[in-house]
């Protein structure tokens, strides 16, 4: 490659990087241009030269001139990214043992709070094995816990999943087979595998700390039955018993240590009302659920990595068939909250509005903000199917969507700190039509030119007396005059290098502006997570439709979020 070539190609790789990540660095761009032409390496400080050059040019740009430049690339990456998902996620998907239309996957929610992008991972992971092993996906909602869980929970999930694209073969619940595996309990227990503890919770905790097991384990088999029947009959009160599994005590696997199976909740139940109050756990529903339904394949977060042994072992003790579990890495978005006890602390605080408030990473706050289902599935699939913890930054989100949303975004001018201008030589008669996209056939609005404009405050500062400037796709000016009252100027003839964005008198329309960033700022609430600014737009936003994406030039893309007052949010 000649000087000119290589600058040139960096410069697209520079755009490219600032793009994704906020900022271009001169070593990505450098490994890009080895990566093209490994010979470059004889001309390694002349590479980082240009590199250097390229990254400080493209850094000085402002997001809407950074977009503006991009999107002549953007058809070339988003190939390019599709390629390089294809190739680095689907050999994860591999599996062992696995034969085409026999995967059977399941995503186990339990509906004790809202649906969030931690959740995201693993169902689009499993349902992305139910296309490629062309299979079945159900939805089982692990719910034996009443007092935490609710049917608006429920029905949240199975919108939220709706909306992700995603259709499962069956859908069943937990709380609707307890009787089901209190069968399977008395089978434990039958077998001399699983026994009524009447110790206290400190007792328990402090005998697994000890490895140390406590005298009702020895207990007779028919003594165990009467006493679990009595517990099933409702016969005892909150924490006087449980059914516990008989482990290995000195196990260094605490987790084996006589787990809990069952025992007694007095909540009345959102599905099952006061029909029980012996309540099986996690540990006893899953495995004998996923057996029984025929689940082949789990994909589940590699914080349950040491209850796999205790999943095994309750399938071998009651002889039922054992699928594959595949662990992943959490999935997190830095500085923002997916807890719900933090998240309802902020809501009583008055920091959030709800789990729908923008800054969030809740699917219906997502949804609101104007993410798409398929930039959430896209970046899933980058990470596949490994057991690496995801942190990653929203940024990250916001780029795979800027990337579904650029093809037909709609760019339009909106002047935010606005300065008056005045052009004398219009006479009201001048009309200019102006396309709503750059490179798709979008169309275009037409506005009928008055002598009074708006424009930034950022872009008035630059300007000083004799200054040609473009108002970008209508006219050029020279500057006459600078006051505190604002900028007088004429037409000209001819072109500008500079272009600025622009409204004009009585073709735009006041909106709000909300930017959006961090919710959090180290491990605290960040007050600037979300500024609210007033903004200039042209006119023809009043045709937008609530939830449509458009670009704000020169100041990024942006979502309708609600017509009634023309709130526009950051994406």
């Amino acid at each position: 490659m000649d000087l000119e070539d290589t600058r040139k190609i960096a410069r697209k790789y520079a755009l490219k990087n600032a793009i994704d990540y906020g900022k271009a660095k001169e070593s990505v761009v450098v490994n890009k241009l080895l990566s093209i032409d490994p010979g470059l390496k004889s001309e390694i400080k002349a590479l980082y030269k240009v590199a250097m050059g390229v990254c400080t040019e493209v850094n000085a740009l402002s997001r809407g001139e950074l977009e503006a430049e991009y999107s002549q690339y953007s058809e070339e990456f988003k190939s390019l990214d599709l390629e390089k998902a294809e190739k680095s996620s689907r050999p994860n998907f591999n599996i062992d043992g696995a034969e085409l239309t026999k995967m059977v996957t399941r995503f186990a929610p339990e509906p004790s709070g809202y649906m969030h992008l931690g959740h995201a991972k693993p169902v689009i992971l499993s349902n992305e094995l139910k296309k490629l092993y062309e299979g079945k996906i159900y939805l089982y909602f692990d719910d034996t816990n009443p007092e935490k869980e609710k049917q608006e929970y429920v029905d949240s999930f199975k919108k939220d999943l709706s909306w992700l694209g995603i259709t499962f073969d069956k859908e069943y619940y937990a709380s609707d087979n307890i009787e089901r595996m209190y069968g399977y309990s008395f089978n434990l227990i039958d077998s001399g595998n699983a026994y009524i503890c009447e110790c206290s919770a400190e007792e328990i905790k402090k005998n697994r700390f000890d490895g140390k097991a406590c005298s009702h384990r020895e207990r007779r088999t028919d003594e165990n039955r009467a006493l679990f029947q009595k517990m099933i009959n409702g016969g005892y009160g909150e924490g006087e018993v449980l059914l516990r599994l008989k482990g290995e005590m000195k196990a260094n696997n605490t987790s084996m240590r006589d787990p809990s199976l069952v025992r007694v909740k007095k909540s009345s139940h959102y599905r099952q009302g006061q029909k029980y109050s012996a309540w099986p756990n996690y540990d006893l529903n899953t495995p004998i659920m996923d057996s029984i339904n025929g689940v082949t394949d789990i994909i589940r977060s590699k914080e349950y990595e040491l209850r796999d042994e205790l999943y095994y072992r309750i399938l071998d003790l009651l002889s039922l068939r054992k699928p594959r579990i595949h662990e992943i890495g959490r999935f997190k978005i830095a500085n923002n909250l997916t807890s719900k006890r933090k998240i309802n602390a902020l809501i009583k605080d008055g920091e959030v509005s709800g789990y729908d408030d923008l800054r969030l990473v809740t699917m219906m706050a997502l949804k609101r903000r104007g993410i798409l289902p398929d930039a959430i599935t896209s970046l899933m699939l980058k990470f596949g199917i490994s057991k690496t913890e995801s942190i990653t930054k929203l940024d990250s989100l916001l780029a795979e969507n800027r990337k579904f949303i650029e093809p037909n975004a709609k760019r339009l001018f909106m002047v935010r700190d606005p300065v008056k201008l005045r052009v004398n030589g219009l006479n009201g008669k001048e009309e200019v039509s102006l396309k709503l996209h750059p490179h798709s056939d979008l169309g275009s609005r037409t506005y009928v030119l008055s002598n009074d404009f708006l424009i930034s405050s950022a872009d008035a500062s630059a300007l000083k007396a004799r200054s040609r400037v473009r108002l970008k796709d209508a006219i050029t000016i020279e500057v006459k005059e600078k006051s505190n009252n604002g900028i007088l100027a004429a037409i000209v003839t001819g072109d500008a290098a500079q272009k600025i964005h622009w409204v004009n008198s009585g073709n735009y329309i006041k909106c709000k502006i909300l930017l959006i960033g961090d919710l959090l700022n180290g491990e605290e609430f960040d007050p600037e997570s979300m500024r609210v600014y007033e903004g200039y737009a042209e006119s023809y936003v009043s045709n937008l439709e609530e939830g449509e994406s458009i670009q704000f030039e020169r100041e990024g893309f942006f979502n309708l979020e609600n017509k009634k007052d023309l709130s526009f949010v950051s994406i």
